[in-house]
């Protein structure tokens, strides 16, 4: 997760980086209003968290810019200002939450958390699709060249998880951790024997792989590259 943090107050500023930073999140920290206003319209961000009183362009103006053309990237507000018709104005004009200066670090945290949940959930494809093959994250059902696959619950688990990570490389470990919700043991062989069975069934009938082995690294969900 991405997050931008425009704020001129060069303490707050570093504390909030330190902090987003610690939590998991890549952060850029912009301390001027227009070099915000240029990061948040040239980079992807997942959230922005935008003072109002800045140098040369405001919060204001920053967040208008941003949603009159059509971007709706989670914006939540810092300002000293204690007024109901600053935070109304800021909402109105499509802020996503208001947080008054100063404030508690971890209520920040706890907003940050919830705004970013509620994008993900509204976000989240119900079908998946490479190549020919698509699958139906709701029915959990999968076909490729309009022909139905029948998977196990285990490796339908592992085809989604492989497909929403679509062009990464993904370790044994990793794969390990998040499917098998165990630590990877190199003397077992459960990873190797999981992707053969489910390469049988999406990719050994048809011409084009989709499931790709990076030797000493992992595998890789992907369309071939074009020759």
């Amino acid at each position: 997760m991405k997050i931008l943090i425009v704020e001129d107050e060069e303490k707050t500023g570093s504390y909030l980086k330190q902090g987003l930073t610690e939590s998991g999140y890549v952060t850029d920290l912009a301390t001027r209003g227009i070099d915000g206003l240029h990061l948040a319209t040239t980079e992807e961000y997942d959230l922005i968290v935008l003072d109002i009183m800045l140098p040369e362009i405001n919060g204001w103006h920053i967040l208008e810019a941003l949603r009159k053309r059509g971007d709706e990237t989670a914006v939540i507000i810092l300002s000293a200002r204690d007024q109901v018709d600053d935070r109304v104005k800021g909402l109105e004009m499509g802020a996503d939450d208001y947080l008054m200066k100063p404030f508690a670090f971890s209520e920040l945290l706890a907003r940050v958390r919830n705004l970013l949940r509620r994008s993900q959930q509204t976000v989240e494809p119900t079908t998946l699709k490479i190549a020919d093959l698509e699958v139906d994250v709701i029915g959990r059902r999968v076909a490729r060249a309009g022909q139905r696959i029948n998977l196990t619950a285990k490796e339908y688990t592992l085809l989604e998880f492989l497909l929403r990570r679509r062009g990464e490389v993904l370790s044994r470990s990793l794969i390990a951790s998040q499917v098998w919700d165990m630590n990877f043991d190199s003397d077992t062989n459960i990873i190797e024997v999981a992707i053969r069975r489910l390469r049988s069934k999406i990719d050994d009938p048809f011409p084009t792989k989709l499931i790709h082995t990076m030797r000493g690294m992992g595998y890789v969900m992907d369309e071939p590259e074009a020759s």
